[in-house]
């Protein structure tokens, strides 16, 4: 009897050295007990590891899935209800079968369709494993997402539910060189990711590039676009995203038929899309679902919605620190009337109000949606109010530091707001210490910045830097459709016609 547990004890610590070491090529064994033993051991006990024994043509045979990851639905009509019909003899279900299942022979896979909600059968004297694909999904409707509100236009958006996103893609583009390729990262959390490309048309260059990148993750959890991004983005360091995300069906599909990659994660409703420039974090479904000129001056409207978010704060504290004679008389009375009474020197002033404008923000976002709007509009006015007759601003520096914030959140792209918002304290440093010419030397270190910053290959400027005049059709200005007969060549695309012109009738 102690010969047997010791053998037992020996077989067990087999297991357990298989689990912690890289099982991708062990094989099923030919014992029934030991491929139980082993699915058992591997996931330590679990007591979400459901078994159950049954007889298949005089063989003994096992069930076993993880409960929290299997549709018990699916478990009984696919599996337990046509087993149960044949052993009671009910003539439909006499020629049921388990061989119809796909089947492995390898534990790597085996447990990780287990993974994935499968539930196995072991039957003794096979030299295989049955799958049945089980899984249990929790989604939600593909609705309008709330950080993208379109005018006109699709209101889908992506869910959480990888195959439901690609199954969005594969509806709107019925091509055959629409090409999917799976991968799996997160040495833990084995996430699923898609990268998504129109062959004939995406660069090969830039997909290696992506897929070499994606390759050499290493971590042990990567759970959405957050983790994910930083991984593979160029530079680190740079405030501005090199990746555009967006939970809209048809931004992706716009981008993918120009010829650039999109990334899906499991699990997360938001897609990456690279490479990337500067230009298309200001742009919006909108401004190709109305007439050119208004989708000209919307888009007009963003870009200087940039300069102001960055520069305006910083202005400010240059004319009053420095430059009063750039004000119409006009104005100089009563900005010094306001400004006298003050204790705080303007920086101080300005930094005070952001900050505040920060937190009001994000006590909006992180409330209960009703409590949070109530909050952001009570608490804007009573504090503005409050804080202006208290004398520590001024009523300009409001009316500033209001204008900015408006004009931050004007960019369709959350991302990029974040790094406009960021940018703009130590522009109002410079200002505070060098006045115009501290303005004047952070926007050049800005722009040089940008001239050199690269998403994927491709320059972040384009086509400012390097300057291309064709392309500036179809990223500062937007003219009609008809017009926009090639794709943007900042990524390189395989195939730059995407169109001739439709308006030959004329």
């Amino acid at each position: 009897m102690g010969f047997f547990k010791q053998n037992h004890r020996g077989i067990i610590q087999h297991y357990k050295q298989l689990q912690n070491s890289n099982i991708s090529g062990t094989k099923v064994f030919p014992s029934f007990g030991e491929n139980v033993n082993f699915i058992i051991e591997f996931f330590n006990n679990s007591h979400d590891l459901m078994t159950y024994p049954f007889m298949f043509k005089q063989k003994e045979c096992m069930v076993l899935y993880l409960e929290t990851l299997v549709d018990q639905d699916k478990l009984e009509q696919k599996f337990f209800i046509p087993l149960s019909q044949r052993e009671n003899n009910i003539e439909k279900r006499k020629s049921f079968t388990l061989e119809h299942f796909p089947n492995s022979i390898n534990f790597s896979e085996i447990t990780s369709k287990m993974l994935q909600g499968f539930a196995i059968v072991i039957m003794d004297g096979e030299k295989h494993v049955l799958l049945i694909d089980t899984g249990l999904s929790n989604d939600r409707g593909t609705e309008e997402p709330n950080n993208e509100k379109v005018v006109r236009g699709s209101h889908l958006g992506f869910v959480e539910n990888i195959a439901i996103n690609l199954n969005l893609i594969r509806t709107r583009i019925k091509n055959q060189n629409l090409f999917i390729e799976y991968q799996t990262i997160g040495e833990i959390t084995n996430t699923k990711i898609a990268i998504v490309h129109l062959k004939g048309i995406a660069n090969e260059d830039v997909l290696k590039n992506v897929q070499n990148r994606i390759k050499n993750i290493s971590s042990d959890m990567i759970f959405g676009p957050g983790y994910f991004e930083e991984f593979i983005e160029d530079s680190t360091v740079s405030p501005f995203p090199q990746m555009l995300s967006t939970e809209r069906p048809d931004r992706v599909i716009a981008n993918l038929i120009e010829g650039r990659i999109a990334l899906f994660v499991d699990g997360s409703p938001t897609v990456l899309i690279v490479p990337i420039n500067f230009f298309s974090f200001y742009q919006s479904p909108d401004d190709y679902n109305s007439r050119a000129y208004i989708g000209t001056f919307i888009q007009v409207i963003r870009l200087l919605s940039f300069i102001i978010a960055v520069s305006l704060p910083g202005l400010y504290i240059a004319v009053i620190g420095f430059h009063f004679e750039v004000l119409p008389e006009e104005l100089v009375l009563t900005v010094k009337g306001a400004v006298e009474k003050v204790p705080y020197p303007p920086l101080i002033e300005a930094i005070i109000m952001e900050l505040t404008i920060e937190l009001i923000r994000e006590a909006g976002i992180r409330l209960p949606s009703a409590i949070g709007t109530t909050i952001g509009i009570v608490g804007g006015l009573v504090i503005g109010d409050a804080i202006v007759k208290a004398g520590l601003v001024s009523n300009t520096m409001i009316i500033v530091v209001a204008t900015t914030a408006i004009s931050s959140y004007v960019v369709p792209s959350n991302e990029m707001s974040a790094a406009v918002r960021l940018l703009r304290f130590p522009i109002m440093i410079a200002a505070a210490t060098f006045g115009f010419v501290g303005i004047a030397f952070s926007f050049m270190a800005l722009f040089i910045h940008l001239c050199q910053l690269e998403s994927f290959g491709s320059p972040y400027l384009a086509p400012i830097a390097p300057f291309r005049f064709k392309d500036i059709k179809d990223s500062i200005v937007r003219l009609p459709l008809w017009k926009l007969n090639n794709r943007p060549l900042d990524h390189q695309p395989k195939k730059v016609n995407q169109q001739s012109s439709s308006r030959k009738w004329k």
